[in-house]
């Protein structure tokens, strides 16, 4: 397997998982690709069917990281994906399971269920790859004697389940990025509360977008990477990206009883990561309906997906809303979509990119290139407050069942893509818990909250408040490593 760069580097050069692992961007600003995506066969669905999540995973990332050896890669996903990992909210069958599907019900003539992601550590989808990228950097490190500085930005959840992946992890620093005061009061305690050595928070002036913008500006400053060993937990990192895709065949295998039918997944999107996940899942033969791109106020993908033009919002723009983990208004993983729209053409999708920097944005209505989007079974929708609140009230009382923020936005738009006889399943992004404010406005009630989340937060913090300047975040990184 080779990895190519969505903007040309790497073409004619070798690039494996483990060379692409503990980095992010490659050396143009672009993100990492396989040259040609793997497909699955009819024989190996049908006996992939039957596997446990663990095992499941390994076929799946076998796929794509045959540089590593099997027997590591095998022992690496069953280290990672067990009950004991992931029960932290359901009873004991269903975490057995890692990702339990729950129907709700039929509607408009289409089973209607939801795929329960959120049972790790920290309450959240993210939990599912972080902890298998947790383990995969601590085995890079270890074999070749190499110490990793993440830097990651976060709108909510992705800076939780890395610190809760990689704490006390052997030669790994983790310097997390997020907007000051603009998540969750829950959220936030996850990650301010965190005491261990090898953790830092830094809260950034501004908007998620700001965060993010500092880590590529850090990333593409090549001297200061490789001197201080800078790596990357987010989304623009392809172990986690593909990490994700193991549960889409998990889920599909949930929702049919056999290898004919086809299912549409919906799935609440900021960044693109989790929904990439699905077109790669698609791409290699999983028989995927529609991809449902769900948004909320910050409605950059719907409004791409409906109309074609691709238009960044700048901070001033950016809504701070009751889902803030999609308070997202430029869209770093769609640079891998839009590669495989282009054609891999990496000439124009570096045009295009260069239009973002420079001019908001691009158009591909006008180009034919829009066309095609419906090809890879793309669709889109966005949400407000008041649907938010209406879901979740709506989804307790039809259903009991209680839902976080996030994915009731992908069950209102979900509702308005259903076909009768193909079944949906819309992507659980999150625990209610991380979301009481909106709970309580929506339910009257308080969201059920594990006994090992009690007083949180109330715990003491640290964290640093710094201005979105990436030369200040830089200048942090290097008075915090050491040796």
């Amino acid at each position: 397997m080779n990895y190519i760069s969505t903007r040309g580097a790497g073409i004619g050069e070798r690039h494996t998982f483990s060379d692409i692992l503990l980095g992010g961007l490659a050396k143009d600003g672009g993100l990492y690709l396989p040259a040609d995506y793997p497909r699955v066969s009819a024989d190996e669905l049908a006996r992939w069917r039957t596997l446990s999540y663990a095992d499941l995973a390994f076929e799946v990332l076998s796929k794509f990281s045959d540089d590593i050896p099997a027997e590591d890669l095998r022992a690496l996903a069953r280290r990672t994906y067990t009950a004991d990992v992931y029960c932290n909210v359901r009873d004991g069958e269903s975490a057995a399971q890692i990702t339990p599907l729950k129907p709700l019900g039929v509607e408009s003539g289409a089973p209607l269920s939801l795929l329960e992601l959120s049972n790790g550590p920290t309450l959240a989808f993210k939990d599912m790859a972080m902890q298998l990228l947790g383990n995969l950097f601590e085995y890079a490190l270890a074999k070749t004697g190499r110490t990793l500085n993440i830097l990651g930005a976060t709108s909510g959840d992705t800076g939780s389940a890395a610190e809760y992946a990689m704490r006390g992890k052997q030669g790994v620093r983790v310097f997390m990025l997020s907007p000051h005061k603009k998540m969750s009061a829950f959220q936030t305690a996850q990650m301010y509360s965190l005491q261990d050595p090898n953790i830092f928070n830094i809260a950034v002036e501004g908007v998620f977008d700001d965060c993010q913008d500092i880590v590529k500006a850090v990333s593409n400053d090549h001297a200061f990477k490789a001197n201080y060993k800078i790596g990357t937990v987010n989304s623009i990192n392809w172990a986690r990206v593909v990490a994700q895709v193991v549960y889409y065949f998990k889920g599909y295998f949930a929702a049919t009883k056999s290898n004919d039918e086809r299912v549409s997944f919906t799935v609440p999107s900021g960044n693109f990561g989790n929904v990439c996940a699905g077109h790669i899942a698609r791409m290699m033969g999983l028989p995927i309906e529609k991809l449902v791109v769900a948004t909320n106020e910050n409605d950059v993908l719907d409004e791409f997906f409906k109309s074609g033009v691709y238009r960044v919002r700048g901070s001033a723009e950016t809504y701070h809303t009751s889902s803030p983990s999609m308070d997202i208004s430029k869209a770093s993983n769609f640079e891998r979509f839009v590669f495989d729209l282009l054609g891999r053409d990496p000439a124009r999708v570096l045009q295009l990119f260069r239009d973002v920097e420079e001019k908001g944005g691009f158009d591909l209505a006008a180009s034919g290139d829009f066309a095609r989007v419906r090809e890879f079974g793309f669709v889109s929708g966005s949400s407000t407050h008041a649907d938010r609140v209406g879901v979740i009230r709506d989804v307790y009382q039809r259903y009991h069942t209680m839902i976080d923020t996030h994915t009731a936005d992908g069950l209102k738009v979900a509702r308005e893509h259903l076909q009768a006889g193909v079944p949906m399943v819309v992507l659980e992004t999150a625990q209610p818990l991380k979301f009481g404010e909106t709970i309580r406005e929506a339910l009257a009630r308080e969201p059920e909250r594990p006994a090992a989340f009690a007083g949180l937060e109330a715990l003491p913090q640290r964290f640093e408040v710094l201005p979105g300047d990436a030369g200040q975040v830089k200048a942090f990184i290097a008075a915090n490593v050491r040796g």
